[in-house]
């Protein structure tokens, strides 16, 4: 059960938020994040409302019940209303207390991806290039921005890493679900006697930092350059346009290599390692307020199985939450990504709920 007081104050954050608002008094500033907080408000004000009235509603109820002079008929109206207001104040409570969760600021960045290829040889970095292609399938349906920030092709076609921005809206509480250990299941274009391979991906996804998010020293970087090299350790450039950015706090090193302009490698290098740097503070505050959790989803911990993708079956688990669709084409064109995202997301919340104090 929620405390009434904490109900009644965002009532009363509402009313006061509105007379602010309608008087006009204020600078722009101010009344845009004023704005902005009135309508995160308003998403919950009738269920707060509804919820502040419940007891008394009830009393109402049960006292027609209980009166031995109402007409049964009567008695019974009020019966089957007690039963839905009931029902009601449940969703009601449950809706409050999603609003009431921590917020994580990061939520409504953009983010940075990264997707690499890992056990599998070959075919990892094949499978790596199908979810870098199933993750531009869903930027172009959801009218994101993708583009490319550095990328590392395999012999076989596929690729060994890339990192890629993405910009829209809410980016990072939508994809943040994606890292972690992506595993596939089916035979390579390679394999001859029809045998199922299994090889893995890592997927890490970081929200796109800015520079008052992370204030970056430059006493406290180490920059090497060196002469840029494609497959097979050849020269790609004459000049030494590589860069090798390392932050000695937290000991990240980004190398880029991609530009042939040394200035672009290293602003493209240091975009990167704020995102790093952002997420690496981030995750250090987050193990501290969740010392006693035991949370499977959002952890963001690379290192974890989430999924797995078994192409003869047709079939994806994501193992988190126990859920599987039989669709995989579907889900490597983008198309059922909200499904898994959404069922994701409702798991976060329940988990975290029964975490709130």
């Amino acid at each position: 059960m929620i405390p009434i007081n904490k109900v009644k104050d965002l009532i009363s954050k509402h009313k006061l938020l509105e007379n602010d608002l309608s008087a006009g008094a204020i600078d722009k500033k101010k009344f845009a994040e004023k704005s902005k907080e009135y309508s995160d408000l308003n998403d919950i004000i009738s269920e707060a409302k509804s919820y502040s009235y419940f007891e008394s509603e009830k009393r109402d109820l049960e006292k027609i019940i209980n009166d031995k002079k109402s007409d049964q008929e009567i008695k019974d109206l009020a019966q089957i209303e007690l039963e839905q207001l009931v029902k009601k104040n449940e969703i009601n409570e449950k809706k409050i207390k999603i609003f009431l969760l921590p917020k994580d600021d990061a939520d409504k960045k953009n983010a940075i991806i990264e997707i690499r290829a890992g056990t599998g040889g070959l075919e990892a970095s094949l499978f790596a290039s199908d979810l870098f292609k199933m993750y531009e399938k869903i930027s172009h349906k959801k009218k994101w921005n993708l583009e490319i920030i550095s990328i590392s092709k395999s012999d076989a076609g596929g690729l060994k890493e890339v990192i890629a921005s993405i910009k829209g809206k809410n980016i990072y509480s939508t994809l943040k679900y994606e890292s972690g250990v992506h595993r596939v299941q089916r035979v390579p274009d390679t394999e001859t006697q029809g045998r199922v391979h299994t090889s893995a991906a890592t997927v890490a996804v970081l929200p796109e930092a800015e520079e008052v998010d992370v204030k970056i020293e430059d006493k406290d970087l180490r920059i090497d350059v060196f002469r840029s090299s494609g497959p097979g350790g050849q020269s790609v450039n004459t000049t030494d346009s590589a860069v090798r950015i390392t932050h000695i706090p937290t000991g990240i090193v980004v190398s880029q290599q991609d530009e042939k302009s040394q200035i672009r490698n290293k602003e493209k290098g240091l975009k990167i390692l704020r995102a790093r740097i952002y997420e690496f503070e981030r995750k250090k505050k987050e193990d501290e307020r969740s010392k006693d959790r035991k949370s499977k989803i959002g952890t963001g911990d690379r290192s974890e199985r989430i999924r797995t993708y078994n192409f003869p079956q047709g079939r994806i688990t994501d193992h988190r939450i126990n859920y599987t669709l039989h669709k995989l084409d579907e889900f490597m064109e983008g198309e059922l990504f909200d499904e898994m995202i959404e069922n994701l997301n409702l798991q976060d919340q329940e988990e975290k709920l029964k975490n709130l104090t």
